[in-house]
């Protein structure tokens, strides 16, 4: 079984920051794209930042020059770097990954359970 498991949030003061990181564990062939994205209060939820497995980055432009995404390939591990945190960052956070397990032919996507992030005014 393929897993992902999310770490780091916590509440925060604005204009703190905080690191993210998203664990994959379990019988892993290969990790395609990897993201974060993240759910407000009464909002769907939205796309933060995706990287490629080559290390190609995009970002929501709401945190463009704020939040940096990457990943360590060798540990399977997805990280968010979120500086300059606003109140509007408020949100449970989410991992996504694209994954191919050991014995199958496809990847598909796997999401983590979330992690809650809260910024205090």
């Amino acid at each position: 079984q393929v897993q992902l498991v999310e770490s780091g949030g916590d509440l925060v003061q604005a204009g703190g920051s905080l690191r993210l990181s998203c664990a994959a564990s379990g019988s892993i062939f290969g990790i395609n794209g990897m993201g974060w994205y993240r759910r407000a209060p009464g909002k769907q939820r939205e796309l933060v930042a995706v990287i490629s497995s080559s290390g190609s980055t995009n970002y929501a432009d709401s945190v463009k020059g704020r939040f940096t995404i990457s990943r360590d390939n060798a540990k399977n591990t997805l990280y968010l770097q979120m500086n300059s945190l606003k109140p509007e960052d408020t949100g449970v956070y989410y991992c996504n990954a694209e994954i191919r397990s050991s014995g199958g032919l496809y990847a598909r996507p796997y999401w983590g359970q979330g992690t809650q992030v809260t910024v205090s005014s």
